[in-house]
């Protein structure tokens, strides 16, 4: 599973850094290793023009460094995204993933253990630079009860605060994606800069994720090729079963949580249920995806917490959608108003966006 956003807690910690306080050993450890990853990211990251100037590029990645820049221009030019240094400089950080999230679950709950830091509130998951210490703190969750999932992590937003070290760079966990997902990863993380609503990922993930849709609906329509449309095609059928699939067993999760069957039985049928996802997708892998392997990862370690997750990344998607129409189509306008949006209350502003536009 390719899971693409990630709002790093990296601005929690520069205010921390920058005379904030916080409470707790763990968290202020937690907080320095979120700085020094990411500055050892910036570090690593040089200009796409001295990348590009370099004799010694490979050609295979010069390609994707110029992809890249088209897609950042037309993201500033056709979607009004942020013109600042995000996206470009590349750095090649010699490992498979940005960092790797942790994220938990009670056994009979899908709802998401958080962890709350100054600047951008209460988030879902702990985001670690590196792998070993990513488990060991899914031990101790475990250990605690929970279930716990970690997965690596290919990009993430800082929201626009360390553009004045360079900005979120193009990383090699994902410039060698598929023209179309390059450009969707890009388009959505640049719009976690133009809005952000502290403690509500819900929000935050739906809003990006429907600029994600539009602009990459503009780019295939407009700049992409045959080739790289068809390809874009054939990842977002796959995306739409993996979605439909999931928030099916969601609700029946969900459902059965809430039910006032003892726990014991609620084990049972959980065990049940889990068994017949992976024979589902095992048949929409065969039957649908001619052997597609890309969400095998996910579904092997289906649990609580992977679903609690997949909830914020689509759920206020249409009510977005229909506010960008509701705005004439006019980018400046819909930023200006979930802008507004997230200066309200949780609850306001996913009343006025789920009402009538």
């Amino acid at each position: 599973m390719r899971h693409v956003a990630r709002v790093t807690v990296l601005a929690a910690a520069l205010a921390a850094a920058l005379g904030g306080s916080l409470a707790g050993c763990s968290t202020v450890g937690y907080l320095a290793q979120s700085v020094n990853g990411h500055l050892g990211l910036i570090n690593a990251a040089r200009p796409v023009k001295d990348w590009l100037a370099e004799s010694t590029t490979p050609q295979a990645l010069r390609e994707r460094l110029v992809l890249s820049q088209q897609i950042r221009d037309f993201s500033i030019r056709e979607l009004r995204l942020p013109d600042n240094s995000s996206y470009r400089s590349y750095a090649d950080l010699h490992r498979d993933a940005a960092v790797w999230n942790v994220v938990a679950a009670p056994e009979l709950s899908l709802k998401l253990k958080t962890s709350c830091f100054p600047v951008v509130g209460c988030v879902g998951y702990r985001g670690y630079y590196g792998r070993k210490a990513a488990d060991r703190e899914a031990q101790t969750l475990r250990a605690e009860g929970n279930e716990a999932w970690v997965y690596g992590v290919p990009a993430y937003s800082t929201l626009g605060w360390t553009n004045w070290l360079g900005g979120d760079p193009l990383l090699n966990t994902f410039i060698r994606y598929p023209e179309g997902e390059l450009a969707r990863m890009i388009f959505h993380e640049l719009a976690h800069q133009v809005a952000y609503a502290k403690g509500d990922t819900t929000f935050n993930e739906s809003f990006a994720t429907a600029v994600e849709t539009i602009g990459i609906t503009r780019w295939l329509d407009t700049r992409a090729g045959p080739a790289a449309r068809e390809e874009y095609a054939r990842f977002d059928a796959r995306r739409h079963d993996f979605r439909a699939l999931t928030q099916r067993y969601r609700a029946l999760l969900q459902s059965l949580y809430d039910s006032d069957l003892p726990d014991a039985e609620k084990r049972e049928r959980k065990a049940a249920l889990m068994q017949q996802l992976k024979r589902d997708h095992a048949t929409m892998k065969a039957q649908r995806w001619g052997g597609y392997s890309g969400y095998d990862a996910w579904f092997e370690q289906a649990n609580n917490a992977s679903f609690g997750v997949l909830a914020a990344y689509a759920e206020l998607v249409p009510d977005f959608e229909r506010l960008f129409a509701h705005c004439g189509g006019d980018f400046d306008r819909f930023y200006a108003e979930v802008r507004r949006l997230a200066t309200l209350s949780r609850d306001e502003r996913h009343a006025i966006l789920r009402g009538p536009q």
